[in-house]
């Protein structure tokens, strides 16, 4: 059994195949938290320390024992008001007001496998994972508290989540109900979290932990572009090779924060969970709440964790394509955004297929009254006579072209000029008596209702029973604002964002049953919903509505130190850029959208003849790299310049300042691609050097020019690096000299081959 009871000491141990977790039930009964890093036996429980801290207080039974103090001890799951002054796991408030929650252990259940729950995303169960469930009461025996410890030990990941059940014969309300909360008793950490805002989603950001609290949060009732529920905790000196680092995120799609205290005693504890400081939640008697569930893993460095985490999510989290192809996109929006007509869609779809593309999605404007974003959302009727046609003489028309059909929807919203808000303004989040918040002239449909969802999922399934369809690209264009449900009383407004949410899943899921041989791809204005609960349902997601080739490194950069690489949405877009004017040479564009889904965001006709030549050889590389890139794991070379704070990269072998560079390697390492960008240039500027990553130390490898975008500056010199055999330590270790291009923003992309 990787889970270990020692049920005589209290020591409860997981271990998978490089770490060790261990816990134990303390002298009065709470559960404490002793080690969390490298595989390893034994108790550690010797790491506590038991002192007399001034104006921390002890347990009632402790007596005389002044050592003993909720307030200074390391635990796994913290409350409220027992004598713990640093941020808790878990709140609640009776019909009084009054709200200690002291939990202590009540009993401990280990079995193989896990418990799969309905309505929410979770890790996938497989024959080898273990569950751990550890019961919490308290004393006067109002609620009791379920943690589940779901070990993946070939993937080094513990899926954890809680749930609260009100065992009283009385309604309380549930303040807070953390899916994790983790104590370290020493160390001094730095945070990586991921912000941003639309259209630059995820920036890495890393800063020093001082004395006090750091929340990162989203209200918006979406994960949104300003946060992510994702977070890292590094060691000081913890690089991309080395060092420890522990990754924590979160399984939800709605309001979330990452809480990481440092106290007064240099501990820390993280904790992390759904919703902000405005829960509430109505719980009523015999009623229970089961929290999102998150996933967490501890690495030897930072591409060490990216690596485990990213397995993890393409193994047990993220859904699969049901597509039998790969698809090439050409997507319509930037090449006519609202103004087209059947036949102009039929027209791209020609365009697009004779360069090898073979799926033509057209994006927003073939419904109800929608010739701009005033009007018309929500009506899921299509516009016949703007398209000239029905959609279902579209998509037959797209086939016989050679090419499958993929179309838009934004189920969520709605305007209130169209038929649907006309009769049902009720179906909206509004506040009665108040005007609404606008955001793109739209509202926010009420989807924690069944009858709104049931409505709408009904309407689209109509819309689409006869359309011969394989992509659905679903999108959310603004936050929640007005929170406010004619599906709750008063006293239940608390429910209404994480109803929302279940609503959101369960919409999904209804048209993933609806529609199983569709690929699905997530949209929330870009990357304002790129969170593991999204990718449960649906494989891709839009990473960004910046399509900026240059912007992307960075948001690409931030994204991978959780998300694989295949589900970002990536497009080849047309220059100048239509968000920032930047003119990017076409193939350094495609280079970039290579590490992600790959698709094209233009028009077929306003490429250039030597363009259009490209874009069959970016094509057929694409298809050569694509099991490299599925299977394969990802390395970033190159740190990036603006981190938010202050990162060790600067003296590590990743500090590229005026380049992006990252590989692919083969699970059997003898084969790996390695990208590089240029994004700066400098006169009479300093030689570059690259170190690859995950090779054979041993083997010996040959490099072959797949992609240039731009021209070198010293072809001799490139010619020489492409005629000689190197060694695995040699790209490792000695490195690789990077040639630099005459222009701006030049790129390659080389395949390493093992002879």
């Amino acid at each position: 059994m990787a889970i270990v009871y020692d049920k005589e000491k209290g020591l409860i141990s997981l271990h998978s195949r490089n770490t060790s977790y261990q816990m134990g039930i303390g002298p009065y009964g709470h559960l404490l938290h002793y080690y969390y890093g490298k595989r390893g036996e034994g108790d550690f429980s010797y790491l506590f320390q038991y002192k007399d801290r001034g104006f921390s207080g002890n347990p009632y039974d402790a007596n005389a024992d002044r050592t003993y103090s909720m307030d200074t001890l390391a635990q796994e799951y913290s409350s409220f008001g027992n004598g713990d002054y640093r941020i808790p796991a878990c709140s609640i408030s009776g019909s009084d007001g009054e709200g200690i929650l002291d939990l202590r252990v009540d009993r401990v259940e280990i079995f193989s496998g896990r418990e799969e729950f309905l309505g929410l995303p979770h890790a996938k169960a497989v024959e080898e994972c273990e569950t751990l469930r550890i019961f919490l009461k308290e004393e006067r025996k109002r609620v009791e508290v379920e943690l589940d410890y779901i070990l993946y030990p070939d993937e080094d990941v513990i899926a954890r989540n809680a749930r609260i059940k009100n065992i009283s014969e009385e309604a309380l309300f549930v303040e807070r109900l953390d899916s994790l909360s983790l104590d370290f008793s020493y160390g001094d950490y730095d945070l990586i979290h991921f912000s941003g805002r639309y259209g630059m989603e995820r920036l890495y950001r890393r800063e020093p932990l001082q004395q006090g609290v750091k929340h990162i949060a989203s209200m918006r009732g979406s994960s949104s572009h300003q946060e992510n529920p994702f977070g890292i905790l590094a060691g000081r000196n913890t690089t991309e090779h080395s060092g420890d680092c522990y990754g924590f995120a979160l399984l939800y799609s709605s309001s979330f924060h990452l809480d990481v205290e440092r106290d007064s005693y240099r501990g820390t504890r993280v904790s992390l969970g759904m919703q902000n400081d405005n829960m509430h939640y109505l719980l009523e008697a015999g009623e229970e709440l089961q929290s999102p569930e998150a996933i967490l893993s501890f690495g030897d460095g930072l591409s060490a964790l990216s690596n485990q985490l990213q397995s993890m999510v393409k193994k047990y989290i993220a859904a699969t394509s049901p597509l039998p192809y790969f698809p090439i996109l050409l997507n319509s929006w930037e090449a006519c955004y609202f103004n087209f007509t059947g036949e102009k869609i039929i027209e791209l779809a020609r365009e697009g297929k004779a360069l090898g593309m073979n799926l033509l999605v057209m994006d927003d404007g073939w419904f109800g009254k929608r010739d701009t974003d005033f009007s018309g959302l929500g009506d899921w009727v299509t516009n016949e006579d703007k398209l000239g046609m029905s959609l279902e003489s579209l998509g037959h028309r797209l086939e016989e072209e050679g090419m499958h059909f993929g179309i838009w929807i934004e189920p969520e919203m709605v305007n209130e000029d169209s038929a649907l808000y006309r009769a049902h303004p009720d179906y909206t989040l509004q506040i009665p008596g108040e005007s609404p918040i606008r955001s793109r002239s739209q509202l926010v449909l009420d989807f924690s209702r069944k009858e709104v969802v049931d409505a709408v999922l009904e309407s689209l399934i109509s819309c689409f029973r006869f359309v011969p369809l394989s992509y659905i690209k679903m999108d959310m264009n603004r936050s929640i604002m007005d929170v406010y449900s004619h599906g709750v009383n008063f006293q239940g407004r608390g429910k209404i964002l994480h109803r929302y949410c279940l609503g959101l899943y369960r919409f999904l899921s209804g048209l993933k049953e609806a529609f199983p041989n569709v690929l699905i791809e997530g949209c929330s204005g870009g990357g304002g919903r790129f969170d593991l609960g999204a990718l449960y349902y649906t494989p891709q997601i839009w990473l960004s509505d910046n399509t900026d080739a240059i912007e992307r490194l960075e948001i690409q950069y931030g994204s991978s130190f959780l998300y694989p690489i295949q589900c970002m949405g990536a497009h080849v877009s047309q220059v100048p850029n239509h968000q920032t004017g930047r003119v990017v040479p076409m193939n350094t564009r495609a280079i970039v959208a290579m590490s992600g889904s790959f698709g094209y965001e233009l028009d077929p006709k306003d490429c250039r003849k030597e363009d259009r030549a490209e874009i069959h050889k970016q094509i057929a590389i694409v298809e050569e790299l694509e099991p490299l890139m599925k299977e394969g794991s990802y390395y970033r070379l190159s740190g990036y310049g603006e981190t938010g704070g202050y990162t060790p990269q600067s003296e590590d072998r990743v500090s590229g300042k005026r380049f992006t560079a990252w590989s692919f390697v083969s699970p059997d390492k003898k084969k790996a691609s390695l990208s590089v960008v240029w994004r700066d240039k400098n006169f009479n500027g300093a030689n570059e050097i690259l170190y690859c990553k995950g090779l054979k130390r041993e083997g010996k490898y040959r490099l072959r020019l797949l992609l240039q975008g731009g021209s070198f500056q010293d072809e001799a010199f490139v010619e020489s690096l492409l005629e000689r055999t190197y060694s695995g330590f040699s790209l490792m270790e000695v490195g690789l000299p990077l040639p630099e291009g005459k222009g701006e923003y030049d790129s390659f992309l080389l395949l390493m081959e093992e002879v």
